[in-house]
């Protein structure tokens, strides 16, 4: 007879979901000059001159320009860092962000 303190439960398997992705994107307009763009992608998100420099060329040419993926949270605090510090700089500077498909 078995032990009447004994519990015997299923084996639950636990998954853990990968955070959705989110892109930012940085927006052009011809206002913000290029060298400031390109000091806000090296500083908010550590690109070295050269990459921050590719970026801000093809947001220019095609109009946008997908900067990094990050979670939700992580996308939406760069980008609102990044519009901060162009905002303090009184340039119209824009970033956005979207799920990751």
């Amino acid at each position: 007879m078995p032990d009447p303190t004994t519990i015997v439960r299923g084996q639950t398997e636990l998954r853990v979901e990968r955070p959705k992705l989110h892109k930012v994107i940085l927006l052009n307009d011809d206002f913000t000059p290029r060298n400031f763009v390109v000091r806000v992608l090296r500083a908010e998100f550590g690109m070295r001159e050269e990459k921050a420099a590719q970026v801000m060329s093809t947001a220019h040419k095609r109009g946008a320009c997908v900067v990094g993926v990050f979670t939700r949270e992580v996308a939406e605090t760069k980008a609102t860092n990044a519009i901060d510090l162009a905002r303090k700089e009184g340039h119209p500077l824009m970033f956005t962000t979207e799920p990751e498909e």
